[in-house]
């Protein structure tokens, strides 16, 4: 558990790097919002997750319960989703557009060139927000 890492995941830097060379610019895991998000674009008014399928329990083959200790996995991986959705709405609440971009969408290239895509025009399709 300790080698698992919570921020500059690979799928994390994946998604910095494309961001970035686009030309959009942001903060890093902004401690004073709620969630820390690990993407902060305040000139568009969004925030952006980046999601591990496993930690936060998607609904794909990679976000699947453990069969080993299966009731405690349960419970943790739904208190996460519980914290997700509660740092999302406390986000919208303060004027934020929340985009999150899950581990599974960047796992091939061509997968991962439209999920990627899709996030630069949901970015630059939103009003600009004032937090």
């Amino acid at each position: 558990m300790r080698r698992i890492r919570g921020f500059d995941t690979g799928p994390e830097l994946m998604v910095r790097r494309y961001l970035h060379a686009r030309g959009l610019r942001y903060r890093l895991h902004d401690g004073v919002l709620p969630g820390r998000p690990d993407l902060v674009l305040p000139k568009h008014g969004v925030v952006v997750f980046v999601h591990g399928c496993f930690w936060h329990a998607h609904r794909c083959q990679k976000g699947r319960i453990p069969d080993t200790r299966s009731q405690f996995w349960k419970e943790k991986l739904e208190s996460n989703r519980r914290r997700d959705a509660r740092n999302a709405t406390s986000l919208r609440r303060l004027g934020w557009r929340v985009l999150t971009v899950w581990e599974c969408s960047l796992s091939t290239t061509s997968r991962s060139a439209r999920a990627l895509d899709t996030l630069v025009r949901k970015i630059l399709a939103g009003t600009p927000a004032s937090p």
